[in-house]
């Protein structure tokens, strides 16, 4: 479970407040979706369930974020990274080492990982990614897409209790983001495992969040079903949440009188919800 009550955090350089009065509940298996227009707060809401912040960047911090029952600001860094784990934006600034298998070794090793389990481990979060020949590469020979697999599959190799990704799929195409997404969605089911994601692509998002999350200004406009939160593309659009065009086609429909049903998510439901309206 994680619980963030009434959480606000100002960067020490900042003048105001980068989130603000934040009030979330997941539950513990959830898949989260995060969103919102650029500068809306999404990274530092991130920061503050791994740790990050308030351990690693100095500011004022209100309220309290508590993953697994542990209070993130009363344990040390190195306490919330076993249990959570995480891949950040830039996915450069976290590698620690120079060959792909070297990473993969670095977190299995330090967390303490027998070490009769630790080449299954490793293995398995290869191939589990599709990056099983990559495995000898120097990191700064890969490309950008294949630098955030192995950044995630370096994670997934540690099986940690909650994973909380910063715009993974940024450098890849759509075929491997949902590749990518679809191994996230499995990690939770078969784990127990809760997932966040902060993505852009809220159209990909929607196919896999139990909970949708739309950050505006440091605040959380919506926090619900995936389906709840479209019905209000309108007003995504407005604060820079681009929103499928099936989604807003058949929210204009229901706002006509001309379809009831939900909100759709991508161009099959709405192919699906305009037949049964002509029939």
């Amino acid at each position: 479970m994680i619980e963030i009550s009434n959480f606000s955090f100002q960067y020490r350089e900042g003048a105001t407040p980068v989130v603000q009065g934040i009030d979330l509940a997941i539950p513990d298996g959830a898949f989260v979706g995060i969103t919102g227009a650029a500068g809306s707060g999404k990274s530092t809401l991130t920061y503050a369930l791994n740790g990050i912040i308030p351990h690693c960047y100095p500011g004022d911090f209100y309220g309290s974020v508590v993953v697994d029952g542990l209070d993130t600001c009363d344990v040390a860094l190195t306490d919330v990274s076993r249990l959570v784990g995480s891949v950040c934006q830039d996915v450069d600034s976290q590698f620690v080492t120079s060959v792909v298998e070297d990473e993969m070794l670095y977190g299995l090793e330090n967390f303490g990982v027998p070490r009769d389990e630790i080449e299954g481990r490793l293995e398995q979060a290869l191939d589990d990614m599709g990056i099983a020949d990559l495995r000898d590469r120097t990191i700064t020979s890969l490309s950008g897409g294949q630098k955030q697999k192995v950044a995630i599959a370096s994670i997934l190799a540690l099986n940690p209790r909650v994973l909380v990704l910063d715009e993974p799929t940024a450098e890849l195409d759509p075929a491997s983001s949902r590749s990518v997404f679809d191994l996230l969605a499995r990690y939770a089911r078969e784990h127990g495992a809760t997932v966040v994601v902060v993505e852009q692509k809220i159209a990909l998002l929607s196919q896999y969040a139990d909970m949708l999350v739309i950050v505006d200004e440091g605040r959380i406009r919506f926090a619900d079903a995936p389906a709840k939160v479209l019905e209000h593309s309108g007003e995504l659009e407005r604060i820079g949440v681009n929103c499928p065009r099936s989604t807003t086609l058949m929210n204009r429909l229901r706002a006509e009188g001309l379809y009831q049903g939900p909100s759709v998510r991508n161009v099959r439901e709405a192919r699906e919800a305009l037949e049964e309206v002509l029939a």
